[in-house]
This record gives structure tokens, sequence and C-alpha cells, in this order.
């Protein structure tokens, strides 16, 4: 068996790239694409509408930036349930371990920076729907 997180990585674009234009360029939903790298990790570009599902990431945090939208991200935490608002230029950052569904009713774009090889579904999650790509990033 293979660790993805040792499967090699695209390399840093080698100009700019423009967000908006990389976001315009697919058109589905919780299925990340990787815009660039910075060291070991991807910095990846979603589209989101509706639910994910339950996760957690027992190895990395996950940092969320809302390009545009609103996100809700709701946490289990030792203290009990809590939902964190994200409106557009906002970020937050879900600490390792800790289960979380992010949701946007409206929809939104994000900007993620998870360790390359990082799955969208983490390493616990409950059965996948047909809607979230379980994936560790979609080249642009």
């Amino acid at each position: 068996m293979t660790d993805e997180r040792t499967a090699p990585a695209p390399a840093p674009a080698p100009g700019p790239v423009s967000l908006a234009a990389a976001l315009d360029s697919f058109e589905a939903l919780w299925s990340p694409r990787i815009v660039t790298r910075v060291n070991d990790y991807d910095v990846r570009v979603a589209k989101v509408a509706g639910e994910h599902l339950w996760h957690a990431h027992d190895d990395t945090d996950e940092f969320f930036l809302v390009l545009d939208g609103e996100l809700w991200i709701s946490l289990r935490e030792p203290a009990g349930e809590r939902t964190v608002h994200l409106p557009g230029g906002s970020v937050f950052t879900v600490p390792r371990g800790t289960e979380h569904k992010p949701h946007a009713p409206s929809g939104a774009r994000l900007l993620l920076f998870e360790p390359t090889g990082t799955r969208t579904t983490g390493t616990r999650h409950g059965t996948v729907p047909a809607h979230v790509d379980a994936t560790t990033g979609h080249p642009l």
C-alpha cells in the first residue's frame, strides 16, 4: 500500500495564478484543485454548496479562507458541539483531530492549505455521499 503523502505533488506554478480564473476553470463542488505548493503544503481552491460530511484529520490542522460566499463549520469538541460562521474574507483553522462538517447553504468559494496528500474526507469519516469527492486534490 502506498502512502498518499509520499506521492509527488505538482510543482509550484511558474508564474502568478489568478484564483478567480482557477475557480472559473471547473464546476465540480467539494472537489478541490491544487493551484500551487508551499513547502509540503498544497494550496487548494474549491467551490462548495450544501453539506460535506462529518470527518476528522488526525494528523493535521485544516485552514479555510472564504474567498466568496459564506461557510459554516460544525465542530464536535470536548466541550460539546458548536458551529462557526465564516463570511467572505474570513479564515478559520480546524485543529487536528477535531470532527467537523463544513456546509454552505448558498455556496462559497474557498482557499485551503493542507499538507500534500491530505484527503478531503480526512482519516476518520462515515459514508461518503456521492456529491463529495474523496480526493487528495486535482491539478488545475
